[in-house]
């Protein structure tokens, strides 16, 4: 490390400050950099709004260069993923850092060594805070923002990070579909047989009825630790998480695009969320502050939103790969075509879902972003 770089641990609320709006300055002047509202950020690590904070821990890092500061890592411990997985593991992530192999060192060296003194024995990331939130190092498809909690980074940061160790834990993809098109061109056979395929099951897909907001979101949750439970990384989300994940959600969400697969009896056994890709809304308001304009400039370019990401679909095991997936898939596309959004996301898939990695394809899906989970013994 030389000698005019030194790592801090951030301790107050002007560290965390400096952490947050960091990559307002570093990413200043990439045109596919989406700025955040710093509010929403600030919220991640407040435990009294963020139910995260229940079962896992956190410090902060900041590297400086003289007076500058040059980097900036979190370091977290979440005990769920350890009790879920019987794992030892430690996570990094909010990781950015100038081009300097030494920055990048010393940050992922801070990050290490105090999940490795929580008695952790492995470490992966980036994970921000965890693989329900956003996660993974853009490896490919930096031509473009990114979509709605889908993350971005400069090209460089792979070679950094396997430059300090670390090797692939897992990949994830994100497909992109132009809905006209894609469309038009979808194999009609699919749909028939998956349509037929459900109806011989007696499951039903329909919307979500916002009016009964709170029984729909009881059904989601009934639905989701089950669907999501055998996937590599997966970590049950507590009723707490559950709560505020939908109230946080609640305003910025078409209720047009979020369906529910339900048995005769109306036994929920999937969901399907897409969401309009607020990031488009971001990017033209420039995030920053809620207040005073920040929020406003927000909300008035929300009606230029003309893409939308699925980011949950998934059906109770029972119930996998019998027809609903694509119906999901398809019902979907169709509704937000109807909506005048003009192409759609699904992401992020893991690499080894090969089921639904072959569906989304069959229907006309592209491969556009990978991004890649790392990881390092410790």
């Amino acid at each position: 490390m030389s000698g005019d770089l030194r790592i801090e641990s951030v301790t107050d609320k002007r560290g965390l400050l400096e952490f947050v709006e960091f990559p307002f300055k570093f990413y200043r002047g990439d045109p596919n950099w989406v700025p955040p509202l710093i509010e929403e950020r600030l919220d991640i690590f407040n435990p009294k709004k963020n139910p995260f904070w229940e079962h896992s821990r956190y410090q902060l890092f900041l590297a400086r260069r003289n007076s500058a500061l040059v980097g900036t890592v979190a370091a977290v411990v979440n005990d769920n993923h350890n009790a879920a997985h019987n794992e030892k593991m430690g996570s990094f992530g909010f990781l950015e850092t100038i081009n300097d192999s030494a920055v990048a060192a010393a940050l992922l060296d801070a990050a290490e060594a105090w999940v490795k003194a929580q008695g952790m024995t492995i470490i992966r990331g980036p994970l921000n805070p965890s693989t329900n939130d956003e996660i993974g190092t853009l490896i490919d498809g930096f031509n473009e923002p990114p979509m709605v909690m889908m993350t971005y980074n400069p090209s460089y940061y792979p070679a950094l990070i396997e430059g300090c160790g670390y090797h692939k834990a897992m990949d994830v993809y994100a497909w992109i579909y132009n809905l006209k098109e894609d469309l038009e061109n979808a194999p009609e056979k699919l749909s028939h047989v998956a349509e037929k395929a459900m109806q011989k099951q007696g499951i039903r897909v329909r919307k979500v009825n916002m009016r009964h907001f709170d029984s729909e979101v009881g059904l989601v949750k009934q639905v989701y630790n089950a669907a999501w439970q055998r996937n590599w990384g997966f970590v049950p989300m507590t009723e707490h998480e559950m709560d505020h994940l939908a109230a946080g959600l609640k305003p910025l969400i078409d209720p047009n695009l979020i369906y529910l697969a339900e048995t005769q009896d109306g036994r929920p056994v999937g969901v399907s969320l897409a969401l309009p890709d607020l990031h488009q809304a971001l990017k033209r308001s420039g995030g920053g502050h809620y207040f005073p304009f920040g929020l406003l400039k927000f909300m008035w370019n929300r009606r230029h939103i003309d893409q939308c990401r699925l980011l949950i679909m998934g059906m109770v095991e029972e119930h996998r790969g019998r027809g609903a997936d694509a119906v999901f898939y398809l019902e979907t596309a169709r509704e937000a075509l109807k909506r005048g959004y003009k192409r759609i996301e699904a992401s992020w898939i893991l690499e080894n879902n090969t089921m639904m990695n072959q569906i989304i394809e069959r229907l006309g899906g592209k491969r556009y972003k990978t991004y890649r989970i790392y990881e390092k013994n410790l």
